[in-house]
């Protein structure tokens, strides 16, 4: 047995204080997949495009790059358990902004609350990682973040789960596509297919119709299809026609079906809103350690300036953007992926995701095994290039494989952030740690600008071609791994 097997992960008395702040791990999981699936949730319910329903993971993870350096300004100013005490009282104020946003049935409430939830995880996760590397010797920091983040699937799985069992069956507006997919009259009389049967108000020119309010739908001179006889894509671009006929031509009706699907969107967030103001009072009450050295730190921009004069600090943070643009990408697309390109609807599709979290979660458990004998950066290389793999195959392979292949982009997937987290901090004082952390945590920014770009590849071009962006990403995190290892510090 090598010395470094024989230093402990987590220190006896480190152990209480670890268990605690890994379960905000698991908590701001829960936020960022439940937030996932609503993005199909809403084109459908304020019948918007992708890119523009993109805008709430924008939202989302904006709020990460605004808040980052504030909370590390904090943590240098107060501690890491006044820094964790803020982010849960900003989390749970974000959720219980959706009360307002689903009584109003305004989209972009539900922007701000995702925004303000964000503010809350900034905190958190400024917080959290570093301090959980300080719960113990330098030596196996890497592998206790890597323990500790293997907790946030759970989390993650525990939001996925709600989407998918909960959620998503309760949706009006997935009864709606089902009984069109059925070509139930019901719902097909919202298909324009019959010129003499336009509308009042309404006007058709060539294969648009023009419907009072404004709005355009699809006119389909050759009938309503049969949608069990087509590609799954010719459903989803139904979908939306006929919800805007509805809206125009019966808006109490619609009205009703969207406040209801509002309704139970809001639910969770209130339950995780008490969820996480108990983790608050826990917290306020618990003794955990401070770890405030007696020397001054530094000022921020000479700190700053150190840090920026690492080149693994300063490309880790850039790899750290693309990974995330990369996970989320993965993650929230992979439901249009199963609807659009396999014809299931949100639950089954959603399904699949959770399927790629198990895989995620027993992944970064095996890679926390790993990391005790393999070095970070040369796992990592190997990961970026399977993730990168697993991505074409999605791009290229057809129906379930292709979806089965993008799921497999998870296992890819899972030692990324903690492991370029720790390669990027390593060897650097406490002080630039804090703010070190702060610029890592902003890098979650790319989840933000890249799925709002693939957002606008999906509506320009199609799911499949989008797909190059993350897959983009991976070769990215590989030219990092490959200089990490190569020129950096061998030893990572």
């Amino acid at each position: 047995m090598s010395a470094q097997e024989k230093i402990p992960v987590v220190p006896k008395q480190f152990l209480l204080p670890f268990i605690l702040t890994t379960c905000c791990f698991s908590l701001w999981g829960f936020a960022n997949d439940f937030t996932n699936p609503l993005v199909k949730v809403f084109e459908q319910v304020f019948i918007i495009g992708t890119s523009q329903a993109s805008w709430l993971q924008f939202a989302f993870y904006t709020g990460y790059f605004c808040m980052a350096i504030p909370a590390a300004l904090f943590i240098r100013r107060y501690s890491y358990k006044a820094a964790i005490i803020l982010g849960l009282t900003l989390y749970g104020t974000g959720a219980l902004i959706t009360i307002p946003a689903s009584l109003s049935a305004t989209f972009w409430i539900f922007c701000l609350a995702s925004y303000v939830i964000t503010y809350g995880l900034a905190f958190l996760e400024t917080s959290c990682n570093p301090y959980i590397l300080a719960m113990g010797p330098p030596e196996t920091a890497t592998q206790r973040l890597n323990l500790a983040q293997a907790f946030n699937p759970i989390g993650s799985l525990t939001g996925m789960a709600v989407a998918t069992f909960l959620l998503a069956p309760s949706l009006q507006v997935g009864e709606f596509r089902a009984e069109l997919r059925e070509n139930n009259p019901t719902y097909t009389q919202y298909l324009l297919a019959d010129a003499q049967n336009i509308p009042a108000g309404a006007t058709l020119e060539g294969d648009k119709v023009t419907l009072k309010d404004g709005n355009t739908v699809a006119f389909y001179g050759n009938g309503v299809p049969v949608f069990k006889n087509e590609l799954p894509g010719v459903l989803d671009g139904a979908v939306p026609n006929a919800l805007k006929t509805l809206r125009s031509e019966e808006p109490e009706k619609f009205r009703a079906l969207q406040h209801a699907d509002l309704g139970f969107v809001r639910t969770p967030y209130m339950v995780i809103a008490g969820v996480v103001f108990t983790f608050l009072i826990i917290f306020s009450v618990s003794k955990l350690p401070i770890f405030k050295r007696d020397e001054k730190d530094a000022p921020f921009f000479t700190v700053t300036a150190h840090l920026l004069k690492k080149a693994h600090f300063r490309e880790g943070v850039l790899a750290q953007g693309f990974y995330v643009g990369a996970q989320i990408m993965c993650w929230t697309f992979i439901i249009h992926y199963g609807m659009e390109q396999v014809g299931l609807d949100l639950a089954a599709a959603q399904k699949w995701n959770i399927a790629a979290m198990v895989i995620f979660l027993c992944s970064r458990f095996i890679c926390t095994f790993l990391l005790r004998f393999i070095r970070p950066s040369k796992l990592l290389f190997l990961f970026a290039l399977g993730g990168f793999s697993c991505t074409v195959g999605a791009i290229y392979l057809p129906g379930y494989v292709g979806l089965a292949s993008l799921v497999l982009v998870s296992g890819c997937m899972s030692l990324m952030f903690p492991t370029i987290y720790g390669i990027a901090l390593k060897d650097l004082k406490e002080e630039e740690a804090k703010l070190g952390s702060a610029y890592l945590i902003m890098a979650i920014v790319g989840g933000a600008v890249l799925t709002k770009l693939q957002g606008g590849l999906i509506d320009a071009y199609s799911v499949r071609a989008s797909f190059w962006l993350p897959a983009a990403c991976f070769i990215l995190i590989a030219l990092f791994a490959y200089r990490t290892y190569q020129y950096h510090h061998r030893a990572a």
